[in-house]
């Protein structure tokens, strides 16, 4: 297998710039995932990686070989589109073996490969199914087998999962990653959702606007996000405007708008920040409980009146006015019953951490 490396590569198409001096590393048998919303970029990154789409600027090296100029037959990949594109007139065998017929693998190299990716993607009896007799999840396995089959040395999906229901996308979303386990191979993933980019990835590079905001490991994105942007993107988050009114580091208290004054944890970017500096202060709605009758368990308690209560099943998410301030909070366990339609009700919030962006 080889490690990918995307060094400084910009894009523009007319005035607009897709891709804006962008660095990524994937590591050998490293799976990365490319995480964003709509235009942001992402999957123009991944056509440039791909060879489909040349760079204005930057190189594309494949371990230490430079790539840049090769034609994307020449680099090894296999290409999951967001579209599956098996061809009609063929069964799923004939699909599968299209592209080894074409390098001349002799028939017994044929069938032990299409029996070996279809053992791999679970689908092995389909051999003779036509693709409209598979269902969106057996039509997107039958096309990662045909990529397989190919033995390419780096996997590209291009969010492979997009046209398909929750339930699929929630089941194939773990079988791409334990492939890619088994197989080795390096793979980079693009997608626009954020639980599937947690579920399956070592480390994901978070992108907005042609830039990479940040890069980590899922946990490191969700408790230490650098921007405003990431932490909004990484799941729900509260913001509160505030300003540092004294650190004893690694802890800082901040004045925030409801006029409260908080205490943080042990936070590890307090070196960033300064005495008076104007912070946004990150909460999220699952790290808040209510905190009637148990006010000794948190660092945090402030004071509210439910705006509005929505049972989702798994929680209950309330909006609690505090002095102007709306604040997400979700009610989890048993105690999310209690919350159901209790507008009106004065409640207090108890947290004992939250996060400090720069303001």
């Amino acid at each position: 297998m080889v490690s990918v490396r995307a060094v400084d590569i910009s894009k523009k198409f007319g005035d607009t710039i897709a891709v804006n001096h962008v660095n990524l590393e994937a590591k050998d048998k490293e799976f990365i995932t490319i995480l964003g919303p709509s235009g942001c970029g992402k999957t123009t990154t991944l056509r440039i990686i791909a060879g489909l789409v040349y760079p204005d600027t930057g190189d594309i090296f494949f371990d230490d070989k430079r790539v840049t100029d090769l034609p994307p037959y020449k680099r090894r990949i296999g290409f999951v589109f967001q579209r599956v594109a098996l061809f009609p007139h063929m069964n799923v065998y004939n699909n599968i073996a299209f592209g080894l017929k074409n390098l001349k693998y002799s028939k017994e190299e044929i069938d032990r490969k299409v029996k070996e990716v279809l053992e791999l993607v679970h689908m092995s009896g389909f051999e003779k199914r036509m693709p409209r007799e598979l269902s969106g999840g057996q039509a997107q396995r039958v096309e990662i087998a045909r990529v397989l089959a190919l033995d390419p040395e780096v996997l590209l999906f291009d969010e492979p999962l997009s046209n398909l229901d929750a339930k699929l996308r929630d089941g194939l979303k773990y079988e791409i990653r334990k492939i890619q386990r088994e197989t080795g191979k390096t793979a980079i993933y693009v997608t626009h959702d954020q639980a599937e980019a947690f579920a399956i990835s070592d480390r994901i590079y978070v992108m907005n606007e042609g830039t990479i905001q940040q890069v980590g490991t899922p946990l490191e994105l969700y408790l230490n996000p650098k921007t405003s942007f990431v932490a909004d993107f990484i799941g729900t988050t509260n913001f509160l405007k505030g300003k540092i009114i004294e650190i004893s580091p690694p802890i800082a208290k901040v004045e925030i708008e409801t006029g409260d004054i908080i205490k943080s944890p042990p936070l590890p970017n307090i070196n960033e920040f300064k005495v008076n500096d104007n912070v946004l202060v990150s909460i999220r709605p699952e790290d808040i409980e209510v905190a009637n009758g148990e006010k000794e368990k948190f660092l945090n308690i402030i004071k509210g009146k439910i705006d509005q209560s929505t049972f989702t099943g798994l929680t209950t998410r309330l909006l609690v006015l505090i002095n102007n301030s709306l604040i997400k909070v979700d009610v989890q366990g048993p105690r999310r019953f209690e919350y159901v339609d209790k507008q009106g009700k004065e409640i207090s919030l108890g947290f004992n951490r939250f996060i400090l962006i720069k303001g």
